[in-house]
Parts: C-alpha cells; sequence; structure tokens
C-alpha cells in the first residue's frame, strides 16, 4: 500500500496477502473462531415455529450404470433440496435465497467470518426463508452415470463435463475484493481474513450434467406455488432463475431479487411478451461497488436496460446501487460483506414497500 494509508488498512493488506498468496488457514480460523464466539454470545434466543427440510421438482429415471455391484435401476435427479426456518409468531411473505455458481445453501447460512448469515437475519426480521441447493450441487446430488459409463469404457473420457472449483485468487478480482490478488480496494466491505474460510464453501460446479431448460426453474417456480407465493431471490450464476421461473408460472412469485445476476438480465433476449409477463411481478435488481473495468459493469448496464423494458411494459422494477446511496464497497459477495445486514434491510424495505404492502397477504407455510 502507498505510504499515505492509514496503518490499519496497510495491516489489512499484509494479512490479504499473507492469505492469498502463502493460503494462511490458520490465521484465518482464528480469526473467524474468536468472533464466532463473541457473537453467538450476544444475540437474543431464535424462536421458530419450524424448521426442517423438503425436496422439489426431480426426475425418476432408469440407469445400469449407478456403481458397483452392477447396480442398476431406477433413482431420482435434478431434484432441489431445500432447508426452511419459520419464525414463531406474525410472519411476513415467504423468502427465498438461491445461491450463486460454485456454491451451496451454505452462502447464506453463519458467514465465514462468524457473523449471522442473511438465513438467520431474514427469520429474525419475521421472514419464513427457504434456501436451496441447486440441483447437481450440494444436498441435490447429481447423476453419476456418466462417470460410471466413461470409467466403464463406454463412452471416451471427453464425455466427462467441465468441473470448475474457485480459487482464491480467481475470487479476489472476479468477486471484486480488490484490483489484483492481495491487494484489497481500501474501502472492500469484504472481510478479507476469512478468505480461507470463505474458500471452504467452494463447491464443485456441474451445471453441464443438467438438462435444458435448467431443472431449477421449475423447481423455483413449483417452491413458489407450494408456499403459496414467495419472494424469491438468485444470486450470480442463479441470478436470473427467478425471472425464468416467473416465465413458467408468475402466479406464486410475489416478487424477484437478483442479486448480481451473472452477464446481465437478458435486456434483449427476452421478447415482448416474455417482458409483459415478467411485468406482472415486482423486481428488484442489486450491484455493489467497483464495476469500472470488470465484466459487471457490462452486466450492470444491461440489467439498467431491463428495468427500462420492464417498466415500459407497465411493471414495477429498480435498481438498488448503494453507491448511489453513499453506501460503498460492497463486494460481488453483498451476503458476506462487513454490511451485509445494512444491504439485507435495503432489501427488506423493498420487499416491504413493493411486495407486502401492494400484495394479496402472505404465503401459507409448509
Amino acid at each position: 500500500m502507498k505510504s499515505g494509508n492509514t496503518d490499519s488498512i496497510s495491516k489489512k493488506t499484509s494479512i490479504a496477502i499473507a492469505l492469498a498468496m502463502a493460503g494462511s488457514l490458520s490465521v484465518a480460523g482464528v480469526a473467524s473462531a474468536q468472533q464466532f464466539e463473541t457473537l453467538e454470545e450476544s444475540k437474543p434466543p431464535l424462536v421458530l415455529e419450524s424448521v426442517g427440510s423438503f425436496y422439489v421438482g426431480g426426475d425418476l429415471i432408469f440407469s445400469d450404470a449407478l456403481g458397483t455391484d452392477s447396480r442398476t435401476g431406477h433413482t431420482m435427479v435434478n431434484q432441489m433440496y431445500v432447508q426452511y426456518m419459520v419464525p414463531q409468531g406474525r410472519q411476513k411473505v415467504p423468502v427465498v435465497l438461491v445461491h450463486g455458481g460454485g456454491l451451496s445453501g451454505k452462502n447464506y447460512d453463519t458467514q465465514p467470518d462468524g457473523r449471522m448469515g442473511w438465513f438467520e437475519y431474514f427469520v429474525r426480521e419475521g421472514y419464513p426463508t427457504y434456501i436451496p441447493d441447486q440441483a447437481a450441487r450440494g444436498r441435490s446430488t447429481h447423476d453419476v452415470s456418466l462417470f460410471n459409463q466413461v470409467r466403464a469404457g463406454l463412452l471416451p473420457p471427453d464425455e466427462l463435463p467441465l468441473m470448475n472449483r474457485t480459487s482464491n485468487e480467481f475470487a479476489w478480482t472476479a468477486f471484486r475484493f480488490g484490483p489484483q490478488p492481495g491487494i484489497p480496494f481500501p474501502d472492500t466491505q469484504f472481510p478479507i481474513e476469512a478468505l480461507d474460510e470463505f474458500a471452504k464453501q467452494q463447491t464443485t460446479t456441474l451445471n453441464a450434467l443438467l438438462p435444458s431448460p435448467d431443472p431449477n426453474w421449475q423447481a423455483m417456480a413449483e417452491l413458489a406455488a407450494k408456499l403459496d407465493g414467495a419472494v424469491l431471490a438468485g444470486f450470480s450464476q442463479s441470478g436470473r432463475f427467478p425471472l425464468e421461473a416467473a416465465l413458467i408460472d408468475p402466479a406464486g412469485i410475489r416478487g424477484a431479487v437478483l442479486l448480481e445476476p451473472a452477464g446481465g438480465c437478458n435486456a434483449n433476449i427476452y421478447t415482448d411478451d416474455e417482458i409483459a409477463t415478467l411485468a406482472t411481478v415486482p423486481i428488484q435488481v442489486v450491484f455493489g461497488d467497483h464495476l469500472a473495468g470488470t465484466t459487471w459493469q457490462a452486466a450492470f448496464d444491461n440489467c439498467n436496460i431491463f428495468i427500462e423494458r420492464v417498466n415500459s411494459a407497465g411493471g414495477n422494477a429498480e435498481m438498488l446501487y448503494p453507491p448511489a446511496m453513499g453506501i460503498f464497497g460492497n463486494s460481488h459477495m453483498l451476503m458476506n460483506d462487513l454490511n451485509s445486514d445494512q444491504i439485507a434491510d435495503l432489501i427488506i424495505d423493498w420487499i416491504s414497500e413493493n411486495v407486502e404492502r401492494r400484495g394479496r397477504g402472505v404465503g401459507r407455510n409448509r
């Protein structure tokens, strides 16, 4: 860092360089454990009406390549696991928070540095909250047939799907923690000292195993209907999922929140008829800071065009861009940033104003 920066920023940068370049897991682990213990002691009891999990969607298939001992028969694939907590007392509209690429529902649970995640935060604010694992991810597993067929020599190796994991170095710039690995933005909101804890959340992305159209879209539409209405929130790779679910069945979708949708909002791809359907759903798009010079700037611009199209069709769509409100330093990982509660509150304010006050009453719980 330059000599004009404060000691605290210099210290943070030194820790960041050590973590990103040397992989100092022990430092990150100690820091997050200390913060976790402190925060846990300060929270009041979380009182729930119910907690649990279930699956939506899924396809029953026949396979002769399920594993050893000539395992042949029918099995389920393309299902979506959903974990939920329902607060006790008066409840608001259900909220569904879907993770992004290379992640699972853990994305919204306890944060890498031990702070409360959006899963618990939304519940404490009175929202029944549902956290899926996308099909072929996390607890939604994947179809093993292709791998076993290649192993048996029935298919060539190049039939295997590409498996992606996110490195700390890639995340640093792609998720806008800083301009280059080891160097954070001076105002970054991401907890740099917890980078290695964040890396533990990364999962293998196996989207190539999924059929087209993506079964997650249908599962989200089914989940919204199952809840008799819900706000669907997608993030990054799943950022447009709420829109695709609404095009399948908008009836159960009370609102759509698009958290930094990767590639933008399909502003120039949706037909006029599709835009007319999406105009029946209140839509909020959320982007963080430091977009200039990144692919996220194009995504941001595309979403603003999308917003204009929806509103021109009589819809209710708007952009939440914290820098325009004097809030700076947010990364791509909005739900993990140090001011994640503040960002959540802005989303909750939008839900309260645009969904609950204008809606048809809250949905039922499972």
